[in-house]
């Protein structure tokens, strides 16, 4: 931890056993390893998340640390406002409890089309 990480954080000591090597490879081999995921890629979804769950920490977080991987304001914004409307339209599909597998067949008919749209576009 302290190689990645240049200290032991203090809410990482917080962590109970037998639970705390287990969350520390997860926060290292996701949020710090090589995925299939870019690290700036892994730290605008970060920014997105920690937005949507209003997390102090997690916002501080992973702000700065897709600063470190060279996202700019307005990226940052961006992402913020990209996870609002998520958070808005899932708030609007589960308060009228729309049908799942409705959503799917419109969803894949959306997708289709789309598809349709762009070969089209490249003929």
């Amino acid at each position: 931890m302290e190689e990645i990480l240049g200290q032991v954080p203090t809410w990482m000591e917080l962590l109970a056993e037998p639970a705390s090597e287990h969350s520390w490879g997860l926060f290292r081999d996701l949020e710090a390893g090589e995925t299939d995921l870019s690290a700036r890629e892994k730290a605008l979804i970060g920014v997105g998340v920690a937005a949507a769950i209003s997390c102090p920490y997690c916002s501080y977080f992973h702000k700065e640390d897709a600063r470190l991987e060279g996202v700019t304001e307005d990226e940052l914004e961006e992402a913020v406002n990209l996870a609002s409307v998520t958070k808005y339209f899932s708030t609007i599909l589960h308060g009228n409890e729309v049908n799942v597998d409705d959503f799917v067949v419109e969803t894949d008919e959306i997708v289709k089309h789309i598809k349709e749209q762009e070969a089209a576009a490249d003929d």
